[in-house]
């Protein structure tokens, strides 16, 4: 079985990318511009190329069949409708990274299936992740395309800790916070489920589905079965760091109000209770499981960073804007007091 992975050295990739080099039944091809090259097996084969220069990855593939293509950095219409131009007839199965937060929102149901509605007011990444799965279902309804879409959450590895409050070069600065003792911004009360996944327990789903006739022109769910607070995932964090926990709750609204950035993943993702129904995923991919608890996972994470200097980047300004947020509504609570007196 030959698989071409667009990307593969990314978050959820590159632990697909681990596991399938290991698989005897793949020879699994890359196609990226060669970043990350030192982390791969041996046996991973690199096209080297820029995806979006479409005549020169044409010329590269002419006489190249894959029984599975993955695009791991389709985000807009644009290029999965460039994808279809240069694998239609090249592959068995094109399977599509797309996003849970596609589903509906606000939530009418906390329970998610793959049935849900699509539609997301609040965040365009969304919006465009639900265009290009309409286009190739599209393709798939009428021209017989062999698609493959799969929904992931929050998926994580040891170079970044799932939250919902952070910088926007990742998680470091709020583990700096909790180490210095300082009080690290949650979204709500903190009592909101959510479910996180680490790649590796991903990628035996993700693997499931490839070369899966029972996936094709259809949408599947991957995730952990989970379910935690956002104050239990930020108290795995707290733990796994020793130090104690200091949760300061802020309203979504609130915070999209004095950062607008946020309204995407907070009022168009993270806000909701949502728990994700994996039925459909292990009806066809039978043995998928999902092993790696997060107190296991976040541990993982915390070691790394702690003995990768590399990966401690400071943000002075994440750091002003969680102190002057909680520095104006101390004056907020302080002033109502006395009014209410």
């Amino acid at each position: 079985m030959k698989a071409l992975f667009i990307g593969g050295t990314g978050t959820i990739s590159m632990a697909i990318t681990k596991a399938l080099a290991a698989n005897s039944n793949w020879e699994l091809y890359l196609l990226n511009r060669g970043t990350r090259t030192a982390e791969l097996p041996q046996n991973v084969k690199v096209i080297k190329a820029d995806i979006n220069d479409e005549k020169s990855v044409n010329e590269q593939i002419k006489d190249m069949q894959f029984d599975t293509v993955c695009d791991f950095i389709g985000f807009e219409l644009p290029q999965v409708e460039r994808d279809f131009r240069l694998f239609g007839g090249k592959t068995r199965q094109y399977m599509y990274i797309s996003s849970a937060s596609a589903y509906a929102k606000p939530v009418r149901d906390y329970r998610i299936t793959e049935g849900t509605s699509l539609a997301n007011p609040h965040w365009e990444y969304s919006r465009n992740k639900i265009r290009c799965e309409h286009f190739l279902m599209e393709k798939y309804r009428n021209e017989g395309f062999p698609v493959t879409i799969v929904r992931p959450s929050h998926t994580y590895d040891e170079r970044n800790i799932p939250l919902s409050i952070q910088a926007s070069i990742g998680s470091w600065p709020v583990v700096k916070r909790m180490l210095e003792g300082k009080p690290v911004l949650i979204h709500g009360d903190g009592t909101t489920l959510w479910t996180v996944t680490h790649n590796s327990d991903f990628a035996k789903g993700f693997i499931g589905l490839m070369g899966n006739p029972r996936a094709i022109g259809e949408a599947f769910n991957i995730t952990s079965d989970e379910s935690l607070t956002w104050d239990q995932i930020y108290k795995a964090v707290a733990d796994a760091l020793g130090v104690e926990f200091k949760p300061y709750h802020v309203s979504s609204d609130f915070l999209c109000e004095v950062n607008p950035a946020y309204e995407g993943e907070l009022l168009g993702d993270k806000t909701y209770t949502v728990v994700f129904d994996n039925r459909k995923l292990k009806n066809v991919v039978p043995d998928f499981v999902c092993t790696t608890r997060f107190e296991q996972g976040v541990r993982k994470i915390t070691e790394y960073y702690l003995t990768h200097k590399e990966s401690q980047r400071d943000d002075k300004e994440f750091d002003a804007f969680c102190d002057n947020v909680i520095e104006t509504l101390e004056k907020a609570k302080k002033s109502s007091k006395k009014v209410t007196l």
